[in-house]
């Protein structure tokens, strides 16, 4: 049984962490390389970075946040917002990054995947869905923090990105992004069951019980989180230990 992986996720705009509900209302939060820090060093397994203003203004400005991270941040991290390109990716990776998400781009030409994949390998071409329910159990997905339609049924994508050599699945729920509510477990489960790769379920952790849930129920192979860390509602250890008594495989610190 493969560890389960606790990853923070740093939400950038400028050079601020900021914070939204439903990817909305953003609030700054404070210095992003402070908090990476401490998230580092309370034995978060990963990280990831995504500017989420990149795919407005047609680029990404995480190459000096990355650069400042990897000096003392000695965990895998991902990149992601207003990549386009596979020199894009190239830059981020050159930068630090181990991983790069991309979302916008890969719906507009999905070939992106492929290049990416054939160029740096699978294990870094990390493939972003932002998800909202549309009917019982069918979810869109979106871009640009959930304001665009794109007409792409999420499970269909997630399994044509597969295809294309995408190596793992940043899944967000749009519905339960910064609610504190809990997991769209059902959605989390569609995915993770149609595809053969890694799903990081994103949007919703308020209580421990939600990382459980959607390891257990939701088949979730890592599970990023922003809010409980951010105010300090539930420290990553007190995440792990309580994962761990509840039987899921984790990594020790």
């Amino acid at each position: 049984m493969t560890n389960v992986r606790l990853i923070a996720r740093l939400d950038i705009k400028g050079p601020n962490l900021i914070k939204g509900i439903h990817l909305e209302g953003l609030r700054v939060i404070g210095d992003p390389q402070q908090h990476a820090r401490r998230y580092y060093e309370a034995g978060a397994d990963e990280l990831i970075y995504m500017d989420i203003v990149a795919s407005l203004y047609g680029r990404n400005n995480l190459t000096d946040i990355v650069r400042r991270a990897v000096r003392d941040i000695f965990i895998p991290i991902t990149v992601g917002g207003g990549v386009r390109s596979v020199e894009d990716v190239n830059t981020l990776l050159r930068a630090g990054a181990d991983k790069v998400a991309i979302n916008t781009a890969a719906t507009r030409r999905p070939e992106l995947i492929s290049e990416v994949a054939r160029r740096f390998g699978s294990q870094c071409m990390v493939l972003s869905i932002e998800a909202k329910q549309t009917a019982p159990g069918r979810w869109e997905a979106f871009t640009d923090n959930g304001r665009e339609h794109t007409g792409l049924d999420v499970v269909d994508w997630a399994r044509r990105g597969c295809e294309l050599g995408c190596g793992e699945i940043l899944l967000t729920s749009i519905d339960r992004e910064g609610t504190r509510k809990g997991f769209d477990l059902d959605l989390v489960r569609a995915v993770a069951d149609a595809v053969p790769i890694p799903v990081i379920a994103s949007g919703g952790m308020g209580v421990v019980e939600h990382f459980v849930c959607v390891v257990r129920q939701g088949h979730a192979d890592a599970v990023a989180m922003a809010d409980v860390l951010h105010y300090n509602r539930i420290s990553l250890s007190e995440i792990r230990e309580s994962a761990r008594e509840a039987g899921v495989a984790m990594r020790r610190v």
